[in-house]
């Protein structure tokens, strides 16, 4: 069994320690005395004693307290497991408040982030490294966030309370990119974060793949019988899926980005196997994003080839672009009377599609508004918390479809440059980065990221891309593996990267 150095070294200091258990981290779990495991066996003897006298709520009182304080404790202690039960829940979170399980599952969310953050406030106690925040897209970051906290201040704001249930979820989500880039150390931690990633991906993936040929479960069904969801899902006579996520977009731009992930490590100096792995799995995303009929996503995958081809210009990155533009052709305009395809080749005609269309004339609409006020209508102005907490408000009817047009009313002009600013900022960092890397593991990995950001940024024009879980986690994510992608590549002696990359 592998030895880890950090629990090796606490196993020889504590002779009298009776039982002893590390863990992949690095870290031991447990390392307990006599004392210790006593307290164990005691409270094993009273625990069934108070719960056959309470009843069954002390049970699942004392359950939450002997499974929640540990993880607490894991979290903060353990930072990789606290990313990694980030992603794990931020995929599957939209999913359990379908199944009906009545818990504030997003406050909880909020709260797993929050303790990633004091996690890493205490690490930055113990081993300081503020030169993350001094990087340009630190700094961007550190000023998104500031102006955003600042608009609690803005006098044509209709709610406060508004503001507030927003900037909980936009600051938090928004801070993990710092808790990412500090906290993400080494080349075998970004592996099996991406591999729990794609694992996921693939899992979405098989669940909306389920849901087009073997139909929906009962308690889907349920929710799709509200005459509001069918008019929203039910296109042509065909359901729009959104596998475990909370709409089809979220579900379309997961796979897209999933499956530009897996195009560009392509690139890498991986076995040919994996390769075809990868391969497999980009054409099972963009199968399961035709499933979603998000028009919107279907000119992401495109660009996201322009992108690669121009950054990675290759003769086999050329070749493989012309084919994949020559299949995509062909599908655009080919004869066909699949309601699926026929959906597809209507997101190559906007001028035909009256949704858009009437996204264009609100677009039109509102702008008088955007240019009249600087700093917006306020954080949290349009959308759910604008009708609960404004609703008489001019902006609380607005339907913004858009996440660059919800910065720009919410936020005004300022808000929308500031945004805009940060997109090129990541962009130019991404592309910079990857000429400057010279592992060509790590390379794949930074191409990936880039083209995952880019993919978002377009996406945020006719779809909010970046606010629903996953995605917003997944973007702050690809943002700082740009930044790690190359700390590692420049600190060799501090991170496994000169093992062999074909072993990956």
């Amino acid at each position: 069994m592998k030895t880890y150095p950090a629990a090796q070294q606490t196993a020889n200091n504590g002779k009298n320690r009776i039982l002893h258990v590390s863990n992949p981290f690095g870290k031991p779990l447990l390392n307990l005395n006599g004392f210790a495991v006593a307290a164990m066996l005691l409270a094993a003897l009273i625990f069934p004693l108070l719960i056959a006298k309470a009843g069954y709520v002390a049970g699942v009182l004392l359950l939450l307290l002997v499974i929640g304080i540990p993880f607490l404790y894991g979290v903060v202690v353990y930072p990789e497991m606290g990313i990694l039960t980030l992603l794990i829940s931020a995929y599957l979170v939209m999913w359990v408040i379908r199944i009906g399980v009545n818990f504030p599952l997003g406050t909880l969310m909020d709260a797993l982030q929050l303790l990633l953050i004091i996690g890493f406030f205490i690490r930055q106690k113990q081993h300081p490294d503020w030169s993350i925040i001094k990087t340009p897209i630190g700094l961007v970051i550190l000023i998104w966030i500031g102006y955003n906290l600042l608009e609690v201040i803005n006098p044509t704001a209709a709610s406060r309370m508004a503001w507030l249930y927003t900037i909980r979820s936009v600051a938090a989500v928004t801070l993990t990119y710092f808790v990412f880039v500090y906290q993400i150390k080494t080349i075998r931690f970004v592996r099996l974060a991406i591999k729990v990633w794609l694992g996921l991906s693939l899992f979405a993936a098989a669940y909306g793949f389920k849901q087009e040929h073997y139909g929906f479960f009962a308690f889907e069904q349920a929710q799709l019988n509200d005459p509001l969801m069918i008019s929203l899902l039910f296109i042509n006579g065909v359901w729009r899926k959104f596998s475990i996520f909370s709409d089809p977009v979220s579900f379309s731009y997961n796979m897209v980005i999933s499956s530009v992930f897996c195009i560009c490590l392509m690139t890498g100096t991986f076995k040919t196997w994996k390769k075809v792995v990868m391969l497999f799995l980009a054409l099972f995303f963009l199968l399961n994003m035709l499933y979603s009929g998000t028009r919107g996503a279907y000119v992401l995958f495109p660009a996201a080839l322009v992108l690669i081809a121009v950054i990675n210009y290759s003769r086999k990155v050329l070749i493989m672009s012309i084919i994949c533009g020559v299949m995509i052709g062909v599908m655009i305009f080919m004869p066909t009377g699949n309601a699926t395809l026929l959906r597809f080749q209507s997101a190559f005609k906007p001028a035909n599609d009256a949704s858009y269309n009437v996204r264009a004339i609100n677009q039109k609409r509102i702008q008088p508004y955007i240019w009249s006020h600087p700093i917006g209508g306020g954080l949290g102005a349009t959308g759910v918390w604008g009708i609960r907490f404004a609703p008489g408000s001019f902006l609380a009817g607005f339907p913004p479809d858009s996440g660059y047009v919800r910065v720009a009313v919410e936020l005004g002009w300022v808000g929308l440059l500031l945004i805009c600013s940060m997109m090129f900022i990541i962009l130019k960092t991404g592309i910079n980065n990857y000429f400057k890397i010279k592992n060509p593991e790590l390379k794949a990995y930074c191409l990936a990221a880039t083209a995952v950001v880019f993919v978002l940024n377009i996406g945020n024009f006719p779809q909010e891309a970046i606010v629903q879980f996953p995605g917003n986690i997944l973007f702050y994510f690809a943002t700082a593996l740009i930044s790690i992608s190359l700390k590692l590549d420049q600190t060799p002696a501090q991170s496994p990267v000169n093992e062999t990359t074909t072993n990956y």
